[in-house]
C-alpha cells in the first residue's frame, strides 16, 4: 500500500552578507511551490536578503518564525485497497469481498459490497448468539451445549452446529442477536438451512469485533471462549485469513461450500490474525464462483494478504511534512 513518507528536513546553510542576515530558499514541486524559511537574528541596524529566484526580491519574517508543521491529506483506505485487489488472482465469474480492521489504530478498508452465503462461517455467529441468551438467562452454556460448541467450531461439525441452530430458534434468534450485535445486512437461511444466510463481508467484521473488541454485547469470558475455540481449529482447516499471519498467531472459522444447483464454491474466512511485529488485525472474506475448493482457497488468501497489507503499510507512513516562516 501506498502512504505518505516523511520528508527529510532539509539543512539550509545561512550566508553571511556584511552581517548575519536572512536567508530564504524557494523550491517549486510538481503539485505546486513548497517554501522553505530559516532565518538567524541581526545585528541592529544590519538588514539584508538574499532569494533564489532569478527575479530580486524582498523577503519579510518576522523575527520569531516558527516552524510548522503541515500534515498533507492521506488516501482513502478503501481505494487503496480496490488497488491492491487487482493484483489478486480471482477466476472468471468468481466474486470476492473483503474487509479489513487494525485494531491498533482503529483504521478499516472494504472491498466489494455484494450480499453471499455463510457456508460454516455462520457458525461464530451462531455461537455468539447461543452466548448471548445465555448471558440474558443467567446462565452458563451446559456441558451438552460446549461439546456441540466445540465440534461446530473447531472441526466444523454440520450435525452439531444443526443441534445448536434449533436451540438459538434458528433465522429468527440469530436475527435478535444480530440486532443487538450491530449486523445490519444478515439475514438467517430458511428452515434449517443455516448454511445459506446471507451476509457481507462487512456484517461480517462487525459479528468479529464483537468477538475479539472490547466494546461488545458479549461478557469477557464468552468472548474469551469464542476466541479459544477459534484458537484451536482442525488441522485440516487451517486456511485463509491465517495466510496473512506470516506465521505468527491467528483465530478463525472457515466456510466452504459447493452449490448443488451450479456445482462453483461458497468458500469464506473470518478471524483475527497476527502479524509478526505483533499487531491484530480482523480480517473478513467472503467469495463465491469458484470452479474448485483449491481456487477459492487461494483467491481468499491473496486477499486476506492484501487487506493487512494495505493498513500495515498506511500505519507505518508519516505525514509529509513543509515548513513556512510566520507573517511579520
Amino acid at each position: 500500500m501506498e502512504s505518505s513518507r516523511a520528508r527529510r528536513d532539509r539543512r539550509i546553510p545561512l550566508v553571511h552578507i556584511a552581517a548575519l542576515a536572512v536567508v530564504a530558499a524557494v523550491g517549486a514541486t510538481a503539485a505546486g511551490t513548497v517554501y522553505v524559511q530559516a532565518q538567524a537574528h541581526a545585528p541592529t541596524g544590519a538588514a539584508g536578503a538574499v532569494s533564489s529566484s532569478a527575479t530580486p526580491s524582498t523577503v519579510a519574517v518576522s523575527e520569531e518564525a516558527p516552524v510548522e508543521r503541515v500534515a498533507q491529506p492521506t488516501a482513502d483506505p478503501d481505494a487503496l485497497l480496490t488497488e491492491a485487489m487487482e493484483s489478486v488472482s480471482v477466476e472468471e465469474g468468481a466474486e470476492v469481498s473483503v474487509a479489513v480492521l487494525d485494531l491498533t489504530s482503529g483504521a478499516s478498508a472494504s472491498y466489494g459490497d455484494g450480499s453471499f452465503d455463510t457456508a460454516s462461517v455462520v457458525k461464530v455467529n451462531v455461537l455468539a448468539a447461543l452466548l448471548l441468551q445465555a448471558q440474558d438467562a443467567g446462565r452458563e452454556l451446559g456441558p451438552a451445549e460446549r461439546e456441540y460448541a466445540a465440534a461446530m467450531i473447531e472441526h466444523s461439525d454440520n450435525d452439531a452446529t444443526s443441534v445448536l441452530w434449533e436451540t438459538i430458534g434458528r433465522a429468527e434468534g440469530l436475527a435478535a442477536a444480530n440486532e443487538r450485535f450491530g449486523l445490519t445486512s444478515t439475514e438467517g437461511g430458511d428452515g434449517a438451512l443455516w448454511g445459506l444466510t446471507q451476509t457481507t463481508a462487512a456484517d461480517q467484521l462487525t459479528l468479529l469485533r464483537q468477538v475479539f473488541g472490547d466494546e461488545s454485547e458479549l461478557n469477557a469470558a464468552s468472548r474469551t471462549y469464542l476466541q479459544e475455540l477459534m484458537g484451536r481449529i482442525a488441522a485440516g482447516q487451517r486456511w485463509g485469513v491465517s495466510a496473512a499471519a506470516d506465521g505468527a498467531a491467528w483465530a478463525l472459522k472457515n466456510g466452504w461450500l459447493p452449490r448443488s444447483t451450479t456445482g462453483l464454491w461458497d468458500i469464506n474466512s473470518i478471524g483475527r490474525v497476527t502479524t509478526e511485529d505483533g499487531r491484530d488485525f480482523l480480517v473478513a472474506v467472503l467469495s463465491d464462483g469458484h470452479t474448485t475448493k483449491a481456487a477459492g482457497v487461494a483467491a481468499v488468501e491473496a486477499a486476506a494478504r492484501a487487506a493487512v497489507s494495505v493498513l500495515a503499510e498506511s500505519s507505518r507512513g508519516t505525514s509529509d511534512v513543509t515548513y513556512g516562516a510566520a507573517a511579520p
